[in-house]
């Protein structure tokens, strides 16, 4: 058998590809009177829990208007996980979802005019306690979902979905084929 020089037998490392979700989403926003129909397509990251991506849609339907995208995510460490621009090109909402550092929430501050940070795994309140003083200082929104809310939207996800989400007050109610789950947040630090 032969093998080449370069290869000594092995082969060489190949790239994880993203696996890819498609959500179409009708959504009810009674806080905001806002009513849409979303076709979403969301590539999760290899090294991204399926808790995280499921997080981030959830993220998109509650902060939904007309020009708010979705980033490259983890794959981009310089952009947020959401954003949206105004036609002149300003960043006008910043979105990061997880337990960002201080340090890049502040910078996010001063790049946008609206940042908002959704928490939500199981060291979200530990997380919180430590850095709670340093994200009072910055003009940033911070909310935290339930870790078990999370994982009970994560049992839904499927590779294509047709989801209903209802907001109300500081909940969602999503319904899809699969089941039903609600998630609730809390407001951690409101600007």
């Amino acid at each position: 058998m032969y093998y080449s020089e370069a290869s000594n037998n092995r082969e060489a490392p190949v790239a994880l590809k993203p696996t890819i979700y498609k959500f179409k989403i009708a959504l009810t926003d009674l806080n905001r009177n806002y009513y849409d129909t979303l076709n979403l397509t969301i590539a999760q990251h290899p090294s991204e829990t399926l808790e995280r991506m499921m997080t981030r849609m959830l993220a998109f339907c509650i902060n939904a208007q007309e020009s708010l995208l979705l980033t490259k995510g983890l794959s981009t460490v310089e952009e947020p996980d959401l954003w949206a621009h105004s036609p002149d090109g300003r960043i006008t909402l910043w979105i990061d979802i997880g337990e960002p550092a201080p340090e890049r929430i502040k910078k996010a501050t001063r790049l946008a005019e609206t940042v908002k940070v959704y928490s939500f795994n199981s060291k979200s309140n530990i997380w919180w306690i430590q850095e709670q003083a340093k994200f009072n200082t910055l003009t940033a929104s911070i909310f935290q979902f339930q870790w078990h809310n999370i994982q009970a939207l994560a049992k839904l996800a499927q590779r294509t979905m047709d989801i209903s989400v209802t907001i109300s007050e500081e909940s969602a109610y999503v319904a899809t084929e699969l089941g039903e789950c609600e998630i609730g947040w809390v407001s951690l630090c409101a600007y």
